[in-house]
Formats: structure tokens, C-alpha cells, sequence
């Protein structure tokens, strides 16, 4: 059984309604559309067999207003010739067809009115289905878009993340540890044995240092000698 019993059900359907109490949306929605696509295939199909009707109507129609004509004929000629019994049989029989032509008028404007108000439930119907349609197409954009995000989550909140990161600061902690070696080595190498331009400026140093001592010793010497 169909969600939609007949095609008055469809058109007065709330799709908010009918989403809100459904357990998945999206495959619901789905379903909606396609109710709504087959229903709207069988309603068109029996469109097409009314009218077709209609039309056989019209034509029977048409053929009874010239039986009509005809009898009405008939009954003019039958009065030239003197028949009066033949001239009131044949308007009884154009009577007869006039009253059958009318049932069927009334018939074909039955269909006609059934016909307009099919019209527009079809109408209805396909702003209803495109109604869906958008409403499935956000769905799916949703769906998509909270998936995404999902992933996104679980990634940030992976532990294998964060042992990446533990494994790059204790890769950092261990080249800082060698890079600490390497300094200390390097320092004691320069205690033992200084290089060339440590061993110039301590020469230039001492030459100052000698400079001076010279001037004190000078100086000294002049004062005693002036006493």
C-alpha cells in the first residue's frame, strides 16, 4: 500500500508533517517522490483515456444534430407530399434523437468539469513533487555536509594524531640533546688547545698589560728620585 491512498491525499499532504514523524528522512522523502511520480503517470494516463472519451462523445454528437437535420427533413417533404402521418413520425423521431443528443451534451460537460479539476490537481501535484524534489536535494546536501564533518571530528579527535605529535617532541627532545653534546665537545676541545686567533689576542693582550707595567715603573722611579 501506497503512502498516498488517492490523489486528494497528495495534494493536501503536509510534507513537513509527514518528515517530522519519520524515522529517515531522506529515505522517506524518497519514497514521497516516488508515490508522487507514479501517481502523477496514472493520473495523466487517465487524462488521456477521458479525453479520448470526450472526443468519441462529440463525434456522436455531431452525427445526432445531422439525424436530427435529416428527420426534420424528411418530415418537410413528408408534409409536400401529404403524409402528415409520416411527417409526425419523423418529428417524433428527431425528437427522440434531440433528447439522446442532450444526455450526451450533458455527459461531455460532466467530463469537461472532471477534467479541469483533474488539471488542476495535476498542478497541484507536480508543485508538490517539486516541492519534494528541493527538499530531498537539501536532505542530501545536509547528510553530505554533517558526514564531512563527522570525519573532520574523528580526525581532530584521533589518538594517532596525537602520537604523531609525541613522536615529533621526542624527536626534537633527542636532537636537542645531541646538538647539547656537540656544544659541550666543542668547548672542551677549545680549553685544551686554543686556536690560532685565541692565541693572537692573548698576545695582544699581554703586550698591553706590559705597556702599562713599564709606565707605572716610570713613574715610580721620578717620584723617588725627586725626593
Amino acid at each position: 500500500m501506497g503512502i498516498f491512498s488517492r490523489l486528494a491525499d497528495i495534494v493536501n499532504s503536509n510534507l513537513n508533517a509527514i518528515l517530522a514523524t519519520a524515522e529517515d528522512p531522506q529515505k522517506m522523502i524518497r519514497l514521497v517522490i516516488q508515490e508522487m511520480e507514479d501517481t502523477l503517470v496514472e493520473v495523466r494516463s487517465q487524462a488521456v483515456r477521458t479525453i479520448a472519451e470526450r472526443k468519441q462523445l462529440e463525434r456522436r454528437v455531431r452525427t445526432m444534430m445531422h439525424e436530427e437535420d435529416e428527420w426534420h427533413r424528411k418530415a418537410g417533404l413528408a408534409i409536400e407530399r401529404g403524409r402528415d402521418d409520416l411527417a409526425k413520425a419523423a418529428l417524433a423521431a428527431r425528437h427522440s434523437v434531440e433528447q439522446s443528443r442532450e444526455a450526451l451534451e450533458q455527459q461531455i460537460a460532466q467530463i469537461s468539469d472532471g477534467l479541469d479539476q483533474q488539471n488542476d490537481d495535476i498542478s497541484k501535484l507536480q508543485a508538490k513533487l517539486a516541492d519534494a524534489k528541493s527538499r530531498e536535494k537539501a536532505l542530501s546536501i545536509r547528510a553530505r555536509t554533517a558526514q564531512g564533518r563527522l570525519k573532520t571530528r574523528e580526525k581532530l579527535y584521533d589518538t594517532r594524531i596525537d602520537d604523531t605529535l609525541n613522536r615529533f617532541d621526542q624527536v626534537e627532545r633527542a636532537l636537542d640533546e645531541l646538538e647539547g653534546k656537540a656544544e659541550a665537545y666543542d668547548l672542551g676541545r677549545r680549553t685544551g688547545h686554543p686556536t690560532l686567533q685565541e692565541e693572537l689576542a692573548a698576545l695582544e693582550t699581554d703586550a698591553v698589560v706590559e705597556n702599562e707595567f713599564e709606565a707605572l715603573k716610570r713613574r715610580v722611579a721620578e717620584k723617588k728620585n725627586a725626593v
